[in-house]
């Protein structure tokens, strides 16, 4: 068992409708050193939330009284919790239920049914990303430069995603098989946020995306 001392261990909250699965997961993560609250619907994780404040969140898309996808919705327009990485389970695997997922605000989309390891790996490295992503953050903030862009840049959700995953040091490769459209189209998307910007190249991009709160 991996060992984990109570000040470094992460708080997950999962969130699934159907018990056999919550009790499996939950099993797993926390002989992997999770600390997991569960939920059974997005309306009880949003209680939930509101007095708890979890370093991830691993949510079912299908569920009663509020879906995954309303349920994120309400994650990232709060301050407060616009911030937690996000993995949605869903038993739907088409490309255009993986791209909804994404776009709706979810970080990782894994289909049902997972390996165990596989989801152990993408919860280790979500946590990591949101991990260095506050680090650069606070980097940022204490650096005398802060880049500048005109006052009112609107960006499309698509771009908005697509900036988020630059913050989040991936490659245009990477978000290209993540959002499942191909490397020009990502191309084409920091290209038309480059010129609304009116900034020079990726980083600055990621860079902005991260003072500006859109990451």
């Amino acid at each position: 068992m991996k060992e984990t001392s109570p000040r470094e261990q992460k708080r997950l909250l999962l969130i699934d409708d159907d018990p056999n699965l919550i009790l499996l997961v939950k099993d797993y993560l926390e002989f992997r050193g999770y600390e997991v609250i569960t939920a059974e619907n997005g309306r009880e994780a949003l209680e939930i939330l509101e007095q708890e404040q979890p370093d991830m969140i691993i949510c079912d898309v299908m569920m009663p009284e509020m879906d995954g996808y309303s349920f994120v919705r309400c994650v990232r327009e709060d301050p407060r919790t616009s911030w937690i990485p996000v993995l949605f389970l869903s038993a739907k695997g088409q490309s255009q239920d993986r791209v909804k997922g994404l776009n709706t605000g979810a970080d990782v989309y894994m289909v049902k049914p997972f390996e165990p390891e596989e989801l152990v790996a993408q919860v280790e490295s979500s946590l990591k990303q949101a991990n260095r992503l506050i680090q650069h953050q606070n980097k940022s903030s204490d650096g005398p430069n802060k880049i500048q862009v005109p006052a009112e840049v609107d960006l499309t959700p698509t771009e908005l995603k697509v900036v988020q995953l630059l913050a989040q040091g991936k490659a245009n490769r990477q978000i290209a098989e993540i959002m499942n459209v191909s490397q020009r189209t990502i191309e084409s998307h920091v290209s038309n946020m480059l010129g609304k910007t009116s900034l020079n190249n990726r980083t600055e991009l990621a860079r902005w995306a991260i003072e500006s709160n859109r990451a």
